[in-house]
Order: C-alpha cells, then sequence, then structure tokens
C-alpha cells in the first residue's frame, strides 16, 4: 500500500517516530439501509472507508476522495457524527502514528461498490444486523453515526467541571 507522497517525505525526515495525522471515515448508508465496509489489506480486518487528508484539504473533501479511491463509488457527507483519536499505531515497517478521527455519515449518489485500489481485499454492503467483526472502536463510530441526530460525539477523557473550579 502506497503511502501519500506528503508523508513519504515526512517520514524521509522523521523517521518511524509518532506522527499526529488526521483521517476521516465513512459511514456510508444505502437507500435500503445497508452499510457499506472495506476489509483493509493491511491487517485483513473490516472497517469503516476513509483514510489520511492531504496538506490543506477540507476534511469533507478528503472523505470523498477516499472514499472513490478505495470504493468507486460517489458519496456526499451529510453530518459529522463524531471526533475520535485513535490508539497509537505500529505499523509492520515500525512507523508509528495517531490519528484525529473525523467519522461522517454519507449517503452514495454515484458508482459501483468495488476494490478500487490496493488498500482492500473487499468492499461490501452488510446488513445493519448482520455486520462483519468489527474492533470494538469502530463498531462505536459506526453505530453512533446511524443513530446521530445531529449532534456530533466527543470523548470527554478528562472532565471539564475539574477545570472550573
Amino acid at each position: 500500500m502506497a503511502i501519500p507522497q506528503f508523508l513519504a517525505d515526512l517520514r524521509s525526515v522523521v523517521g518511524t517516530r509518532l506522527l499526529w495525522l488526521n483521517g476521516v471515515g465513512a459511514v456510508i448508508v444505502g437507500d435500503d439501509g445497508r452499510i457499506l465496509l472495506g476489509q483493509r489489506a493491511d491487517d485483513g480486518r473490516w472497517s469503516l472507508i476513509g483514510g489520511i487528508l492531504d496538506p490543506g484539504e477540507q476534511p469533507a473533501d478528503g472523505l470523498v476522495r477516499e472514499v472513490f479511491e478505495e470504493a468507486g463509488v460517489v458519496v456526499v457527507p451529510e453530518l459529522l457524527a463524531s471526533v475520535t483519536v485513535s490508539p497509537v499505531v505500529e505499523y509492520p515497517n515500525g512507523d508509528h502514528s495517531q490519528y484525529l478521527e473525523l467519522t461522517f455519515r454519507c449517503r452514495v449518489v454515484g458508482g459501483e461498490a468495488r476494490v478500487n485500489d490496493d488498500e482492500s481485499l473487499d468492499i461490501r454492503w452488510f446488513e445493519p444486523d448482520a455486520l462483519p467483526d468489527l474492533e470494538p472502536r469502530v463498531l462505536n463510530r459506526l453505530r453512533h453515526a446511524l443513530e446521530c441526530k445531529g449532534e456530533t460525539a466527543f470523548v470527554l477523557d478528562g472532565a471539564p467541571e475539574a477545570l472550573a473550579g
């Protein structure tokens, strides 16, 4: 799997040290209520379709680009469902990254769902009650996006009240 050129350039300077990156993920809901997921080529797990934002790229634009590149469908982001932080990821080559994850609920407006690049092993529609095995944190992002009525979910690890006092 190729990494974006800006990231390859950055890695040539910082090596494998921890990088803070911006990522987008799509909860793609079809007209029939099914959910489009991708099976990742790097670890074989099913997950949301998405990726890393390019420098200066608007998050919604990056999401539309990533979904088309990976799954061959054109989506319209309907809402920002959650803003979360991933755990630190260590890749097989030793690179370390952590992601600010922006999860959008989207609808399909064109294209045909298919594996469209080398980042996915499979792209498939699933009934909401028959999802494949998903990591708990991915499942939480997906469920929140499906249930979201317009309020973005944030995770507060600290207590805001402690700062006020």
